[in-house]
């Protein structure tokens, strides 16, 4: 799975025009790092995932899905994501979601702060 989410970061990485350098310092990590998520050495890239989308313009569940097969069910029914390096390392399906869940709450929340920050200006200017 790795690979499959490497490519797809490299593709979207290269239709912005950002060379990995540039992206490894949106994301602050060293461009070797970057250069591992590209090439599906590693699984960081779950702990990059809210700039990365917001870098690509692109939502974690499109980063995520439309690939095919990401997702298998081991035999405990959990299911998992499994690295593409003879499956040493395994993502479970409620890790990701807990961590895109967080995205999308640490999201709302800075939403809400600029909800209040505008609705304060708007009172400033009523009265």
């Amino acid at each position: 799975m790795n690979t499959q989410i490497g490519n797809k970061i490299r593709r979207l990485r290269e239709n912005k025009g950002f060379s990995q350098e540039e992206m490894a310092e949106k994301l602050q990590i060293s461009r070797s790092a970057y250069s591992r998520i590209e090439s599906g050495e590693t699984n960081s890239w779950i702990n990059h995932i809210n700039k990365l989308c917001e870098n690509l313009d692109v939502k974690p569940e499109e980063l995520l899905l439309n690939s095919d097969q990401l997702i298998q069910n081991n035999q405990d029914s959990d299911s998992v994501i499994q690295n593409n390096t003879n499956n040493d390392t395994n993502i479970t399906i409620n890790q990701l979601s807990e961590k895109v869940v967080e995205l999308y709450e640490d999201r709302i929340s800075e939403l809400k702060d600029r909800v209040k920050q505008l609705e304060a200006e708007l009172k400033k200017y009523r009265d």
